[in-house]
C-alpha cells in the first residue's frame, strides 16, 4: 500500500496502526481522467487516498485560466484540506484513471483518537506537502526554466522513490509538457525546448512517458537540488 509505505518513512507503523489504516480502505472508488473529485468552492466534501494513478491539483482564475498547484501520485491525500475546512479551495482532476479510498471525517477523528502516533504521521505528509509548495514558489520565482523543469522532475522522482515506483534511474511518468508547462509557468513550447537541451546535456531524457537520469548527480548539481526538505530519511518515531 502506497501511503504505507510513505507514512513509514517517518513513523515505524505498528500492527494497530497497520490495522486502521486498513480499515480506512472501506470505501474504493474509480475515477476517469479528466472527472474532477473535488471541486474550487465544495463544501462537505470527502478526502480520499490515492490508491493508483496520477492527479493534479489546480486553482481556476477569473479569466478562465488555470494554475496547477501540485501533482499526486500513488500514497498521496487527496481534499484531505477541505475535509478539515469545510470548503475546498482548489479542484482535483484525475491525470490518469485512479483508484482512491474515500475517507469520511468521522473516519479521520476516529483514527486520530485511537492512533495518535499515526495522526501525527499524517500530519507529517501533509507538512511535507505544504514544504513542496514552498519549494515550488521558490522554483517559480526564483529558478531559469531549465533548472525549474529539472527540479521538478527530480522532486518527482524522490516521490516515487519513496513508495517504491522510482529511482535514481528513472520513472514512468504520464504528464504531458502542456500539464508541465501549466505547473511551472511555462509554455508547452518552451519546456520542449528545455527537454531537449537537457537531452543535449546528457542529463536527462523523457521519452514515450519514461522520465531517465542519464546523469542523476550532474542534474541534482544543474538543478541545485537538496531533497531534505522531502524529509525521507527513515522513520523519525519508532
Amino acid at each position: 500500500m502506497p501511503l504505507v509505505r510513505k507514512l513509514g518513512a517517518f513513523v515505524a507503523l505498528s500492527g494497530a496502526e497497520l490495522a486502521v489504516l486498513e480499515g480506512l480502505r472501506k470505501r474504493r472508488r474509480t475515477f476517469v481522467a479528466g472527472r474532477d473529485l473535488v471541486q474550487q468552492g465544495q463544501s462537505d466534501q470527502a478526502a480520499y487516498i490515492l490508491m493508483s494513478g496520477w492527479a493534479c491539483s489546480y486553482k481556476d482564475l477569473a479569466n478562465g485560466q488555470r494554475q496547477i498547484v501540485d501533482f499526486q501520485v500513488p500514497g498521496d491525500f487527496l481534499g484531505l484540506r477541505s475535509v478539515l475546512l469545510h470548503i475546498s479551495d482548489h479542484t482535483i482532476e484525475p491525470v490518469t484513471q485512479i483508484e482512491v479510498t474515500e475517507i469520511l471525517k468521522s473516519d479521520l477523528l476516529e483514527a486520530f483518537a485511537n492512533t495518535p502516533r499515526l495522526a501525527l504521521a499524517i500530519f507529517w505528509a501533509v507538512s511535507r506537502d505544504e514544504a513542496m509548495v514552498v519549494e515550488h514558489l521558490v522554483g517559480i520565482g526564483r529558478r531559469n526554466a531549465a533548472e525549474r523543469l529539472a527540479h521538478f522532475l527530480l522532486e518527482l522522482g524522490a516521490r516515487l522513490t519513496l513508495i517504491g515506483q522510482g529511482s535514481k534511474e528513472g520513472f514512468d511518468c504520464p504528464l504531458t509538457q502542456y500539464l508541465m508547462a501549466d505547473a511551472l509557468g511555462l509554455s508547452a513550447v518552451h519546456v520542449n525546448r528545455v527537454l531537449r537541451h537537457l537531452r543535449e546535456a546528457d542529463l536527462l531524457t523523457f521519452h514515450d512517458g519514461r522520465v531517465k537520469f542519464i546523469d542523476y548527480d550532474g542534474l541534482t548539481d544543474f538543478a541545485d537540488f537538496d531533497p531534505s526538505y522531502l524529509d525521507q530519511g527513515g522513520p523519525l518515531l519508532v
